[in-house]
Parts: structure tokens; sequence; C-alpha cells
């Protein structure tokens, strides 16, 4: 059965009894089956559960008023879910089973959705091209001999390959927006606070979000309806009333009186051209569209990479002490305590997860501590005060997602600076907590995605959204697939 790659066509559907929540769940299983030993997308794919769930769907006709009904949705190997493997691509939790759902599961299940798998990322979200997982990298739908980007490439892959309408991720410094430019999807980063992190296996919890990745904006603003919201199982979680995403999008269909700050004193070096001709062009597709494009300044930009990588790796040191081989997780056999510790974290983290452990460990220690991380704080309080300044004059600040499109496999492993400015654009939103979106804005000669991104103020993630809804409206580039992906193999 052919059914839709579209989670507002596959919800009206199953709702109208046009098709099963069956037939759904079994057309994205086969399409997984077909695609995936070429992609490396799934790390686990729950055909049994998901086809079961499917079936209770079926079975209640009182089921059409949810939002999510019967749509397949894939989730990041870093969200916790009751009875199904969670390792965050790290040898370290090999085969742990979380023994409770994340927040943001429990709210998808209520609304109807079905889990279909689990998806292949960076070891615990850390890097920007899914090759530091312990089970291998995932491949570009557009281009498999390139990187999908990352941390979140699995998701970002699964859906620009058509294998499911949905998926989440989380944004650490990049993690959504990044691989949905390099795969041609939209990736949307709520404000810090906006999405309960409960249930994620943390990285670095100052900077960390979850997040929808999608085809088009409507579907990520359907999600985000669904898990936004205060919960009480996450303190950093902000008790602010949540606004109906999708009616948002309705109220205004161009961007008449939208102000567009650019911050162009940050694109003098180190963008490609394809991807600098592609933003332009989007840039005046807006002005088409009415908005108003104003130069704006961000001062302390620059830096950003720099204090994220102090704060990122400090934060980072924290939260992975908890792997010890104690409590949770492989264990290595020893004869001693502490060689118990050296040979379980030596063996179990990979190359980049150390890397970044002892660089945060370092700069934590003392006589460092000043110099280093309580400096990348207070150059982080001054990347927010920029952002302040920029938003008070503008709606939102546009960028390209990321400098460059898709990067070969193997390309800048061996190059750790290169590899970390593939987020020279996105990790300022994380610094200080705005929403922010990535939506396809072109191609590259050689076909590859083009990802343009808009940030906004804190808690006005529907204005992000409104914006990236209304330009693309006014283009197709969300529209394109990878070039192989014909109907045929979607069916």
């Amino acid at each position: 059965m052919d059914t839709p790659i579209d989670a507002h066509a596959i919800r009206d559907g199953v709702a109208n009894r046009r098709f099963s929540a069956t037939d759904v769940c079994r057309t994205t299983l086969d399409r997984i089956a077909a695609l995936n030993p070429a992609l490396n997308a799934f790390r686990a794919v729950a055909a049994d559960t998901a086809l079961a769930r499917a079936a209770e769907i079926d079975a209640r006709p009182d089921a059409a008023g949810r939002p999510l009904l019967g749509v397949p949705i894939a989730l990041k190997d870093n969200l916790c879910t009751k009875g199904m493997t969670t390792t965050a691509s790290s040898r370290i939790l090999e085969g742990y089973t979380p023994p409770y759902d994340a927040t943001v599961v429990t709210r998808l299940e209520a609304a109807g959705a079905i889990v279909i798998g689990k998806t292949n990322c960076d070891e615990f979200a850390m890097g920007s091209s899914t090759e530091n997982s312990a089970f291998g990298p995932t491949r570009n739908p557009w281009a498999t001999d390139r990187t999908p980007g990352g941390s979140s490439g699995g998701s970002a892959a699964a859906v620009a390959a058509g294998m499911v309408p949905l998926a989440l991720g989380s944004d650490t410094g990049g993690s959504i927006r990044q691989p949905a430019a390099l795969c041609g999807v939209v990736g949307f980063k709520p404000s810090y606070g906006r999405v309960s992190r409960y249930g994620l296996l943390a990285f670095a919890s100052s900077l960390d979000q979850i997040d929808p990745l999608a085809t088009s904006v409507r579907d990520a603003a359907l999600v985000m309806h669904v898990i936004a919201g205060h919960d009480g199982c996450d303190s950093t979680s902000a008790n602010t009333p949540v606004p109906d995403f999708e009616r948002t999008l309705e109220e205004s269909r161009d961007l008449a009186g939208v102000r567009i700050g650019v911050p162009r004193h940050l694109f003098r070096e180190g963008v490609d051209a394809e991807v600098m001709a592609a933003f332009d062009a989007a840039i005046e597709v807006t002005r088409a569209q009415g908005a108003e494009i104003v130069d704006v300044v961000l001062e302390h930009s620059p830096e950003a990479i720099p204090v994220y990588y102090v704060i990122a790796t400090a934060e980072a040191s924290a939260n992975l002490a908890r792997y010890d081989g104690v409590r949770y997780g492989n264990r290595a056999d020893a004869t001693t305590l502490g060689d118990m510790y050296d040979r379980t974290r030596g063996g179990g983290f990979g190359r980049e997860v150390k890397r970044r452990i002892i660089l945060g460990t370092y700069v934590l220690s003392a006589g460092y501590y000043d110099a280093y991380y309580r400096k990348a704080q207070q150059v982080r309080t001054l990347i927010r005060r920029d952002y302040d300044r920029a938003l008070a004059s503008v709606d939102v600040v546009a960028m390209p997602t990321s400098p460059t499109a898709a990067f070969a496999l193997g390309e800048r492993t061996d190059d750790p600076v290169q590899m970390y400015l593939s987020d020279v654009f996105t990790v300022g939103a994380n610094l200080a907590g705005l929403p922010a979106v990535s939506v396809p804005c072109g191609l590259t000669r050689a076909r590859l995605p083009i990802g343009l991104q808009f940030t906004g103020r804190a808690m006005e993630d529907a204005t992000v959204l409104r914006v990236a809804d209304g330009y693309e409206r006014a283009t197709t580039w969300s529209k394109e697939r990878p070039p192989h992906l014909t109907s045929e193999t979607l069916r």
C-alpha cells in the first residue's frame, strides 16, 4: 500500500479510515528494511511493539481526536524508552534498557504516535557528523559518501530518506539544525526550558534540548504542540503557556511587517560560496514576501565556538561521571575498584568522548577554573546580551545553518577543530537559550542541500516557526528529495 510520508496526511487518513495505522506502520517498516542497510540511520527497530500499538489504535474508534494518530516517529538513541534498548550509541551502555520513558515519549504516545525505533547518533551526542557512533557512521541519503551531519544524523537521515515522517533528536550546539541542513529537512530547536529534558541522557545540561525533525515547518509545529510544556520532573522546565503553534502558522501566510536581522560581519570567511549564494537568494525571497532586512551585529559571536567547547565539555565531564560500571551499563572485569573504573571507562567510551571528558575535567580543575570555565561563562553572558540587543530591533536573526554543505565521511575525523567549526552558526542559540530553526534553502551544483537558519527571542518559538513557514511557503526547497528516492522506493 502507498501511504503518505507527511505527518498531517497520515493523521488525517488514519482518523478518517482511508487507511489504517497498521498499513502505515507496515509500510514504514518496509521502507526502513529497504533503505537502512545502506544508510545505517536506525540503531534498533521495534517492529513488534510498533505493530501491536498500531493494531491497538485501529481497534479504538474514539482515538480520532489525537493530533499524531497513527504517525510513526523515530527517536534518537539518547532518549529513554521503557523496554527499548537506549545506548546513546556508546559501548558503555550497549544493551541498556531503561525502566522508564522520557517525558517526550509519554506525550508522543498519548497523542497517538507510534515509536518505530531508535536512530544512530554521535556517541552521547558529541559530534557533528555521526561518525563518532560506536556502531558505525550514518550516511547521507543525498550522497552516501557524505556525512548527514550530527549529532542527530540518524534522525535527520531517516526523515530525509522517507523512512519516517518525523523524528526527535537533541540539540546541544546545533545537533538538530546542522544535520537538518545537510539532509534537506526542517529541524527546530525550541527555547531552553520549552520542552522537558527528563529522560534525555545528558551531555551538557545547560545547553541540551529535545527537538523535532520533519519534512515541513507545519509538521514540526505539530510535534511541538505535543511535546512542549511544563514538566515537574525537569527542574529547568519553563512554566509558561504553550501557544497553538499550528494556528500561529495559519494566522499569517506571508512575512509582511517581519524584521529580519542579518549579521553579515560573521560571513567574511569560512562560508562556502554556494552556501552564501543560497543564503543571499533566500534573504531576497523573504524581502519579496514583505520582510524588512536589517543589518545587525553580534559582536561576541566569533568567540562562541571556544566558549561552547569549554562549557559543554565541563558539563560533560560532570554528567558522564555516572558511567563507572557500578550502577548500570557495562562493567569490565578487574581485580581492584580503581582498575575496574579505568577499564570500564577506557573501553566503553570512544575517542571523542574521552577527549571531551579530559578537556572538561581540565577546565574545572583547581588553578584553571577561573582562567577557563568562569571566563567562558562571562563571555556566554556577553553573547546572550548581543542577541538581546539585536532582537530588540528585529523579530529574528538569519544566518546560514552550516558554513558548508555535507562533507565527505572521514574528511574531518582527524581534525577536531575543523569538525567543531561545522557548528559556528548554531552554537550561539544554545549558549543564549534561544529558539532556532533550519529550513532548506537550496542545493549545491552537486545537489547537496543547504540550510537557512532563523533565531528568535526566548519563548517566542511561535514567531520563529511562523517566519520559517512564511519562507517555506514561498519556495519549493522543502519538497526536494534525495534523487534516488523515487516514488517506487517510497512504496
